[in-house]
């Protein structure tokens, strides 16, 4: 972001908290329209979400910051790569960390895990979710790279 945190403010730019996540995935910088999920150890709606058309856009997946099991593994994350998903941002874990770093997808998490997610509640799929101290609201604009995680609810020229 070029320009000074006064600016942004007035801009309505919203800037997850620094430290919070890890890229994982091949590409370290990723944006795109938000699709958002709100889930608790549960993944069907990433499932399905990745299986879709994903062009111009980021999966913002809420899982609570559970750090009991994992969101998404390497056979979920290659669907959303072979769908043109630009990224994902996790508030959760993932695994197969060392798969979905091969691929061409930006990933960021909480953290690993070794477990499955339950298939129980498939959460809310298109709904605000907030978490790293900013609101992801469904087509927002999210930029990610190594330096983190901004939204914003107008497109933004870098």
């Amino acid at each position: 972001m070029p320009e000074p945190v006064d600016v942004t403010t007035e801009r309505k730019v919203q800037v997850v908290q620094p430290g919070l996540f890890h890229d994982y995935g091949g590409k370290l910088r990723f944006s795109g329209r938000a699709t958002t999920i709100k889930c608790f150890e549960n993944n069907p709606l990433v499932r399905k979400a990745l299986s879709e058309d994903g062009h111009g856009r980021v999966l913002v997946v809420d899982g609570g910051a559970s750090l009991r099991c994992a969101l998404l593994g390497d056979v979920i994350a290659e669907m959303g790569t072979k769908n043109g998903w630009q990224g994902i941002i996790i508030n959760g874990c993932l695994r197969d960390s060392e798969d979905i770093g091969r691929m061409d997808i930006g990933v960021k998490a909480l953290s690993t895990h070794p477990l499955k997610s339950s298939k129980r509640d498939p959460g809310l799929r298109d709904c605000p979710v907030t978490f790293g101290g900013v609101t992801f609201t469904p087509g927002c604009y999210v930029y990610a790279d190594k330096d983190g995680i901004l939204v914003s609810p107008e497109e933004l020229r870098l």
